[in-house]
């Protein structure tokens, strides 16, 4: 079937019949699409090896300082020690996750707009993790809590 008018006039009639399949060749159909998830995976730093953390901060730290560049933003939103704020770190770590999905090649078209969307909701949150919190200089975060047991 390679006259698109019989292919719509398939594709419409299964669908009608409570079967909606996609002739093979479809245009806009991805036949090699994978199954593997777009954009990777999020970074938890709490389980993170030292050898992925090495790994995970690099990539952050390329992916902020193209990020702080490309969207203007001020110091006041993302410091040059944004690393030693614990806040920040996650809030970028998410905007960078996101992107990667967003911007990964597998992606329909939607991605692109839906991370300028979340970025717009983020905004806001980077604002409120680093208040300007450096003035003082830099403290060593507290110790962890100890096990339970």
């Amino acid at each position: 079937m390679t006259d698109p008018a019989r292919q719509s006039t398939a594709l419409f009639a299964a669908d009608s019949a409570g079967v909606p399949t996609v002739p093979a060749g479809y245009p806009g159909v991805r036949e090699t699409a994978s199954s593997a998830a777009i954009g990777g995976r999020s970074t938890n730093w709490r389980t993170l090896t030292d050898a992925q953390a090495v790994e995970a901060w690099g990539a952050l730290r390329d992916w902020v300082e193209w990020f702080v560049h490309r969207y203007h933003l001020p110091l006041s939103t993302v410091p040059a020690c944004w690393w030693q704020h614990d806040g920040l770190v996650e809030e970028l770590s998410a905007l960078h996750c996101s992107h990667r999905a967003a911007f990964d090649p597998t992606d329909n078209g939607n991605g692109p707009i839906g991370w300028h969307e979340r970025l717009t909701l983020a905004l806001p949150r980077l604002t409120r993790a680093y208040t300007g919190g450096c003035s003082n200089g830099h403290r060593n975060p507290p110790p962890p809590f100890p096990a339970p047991g």
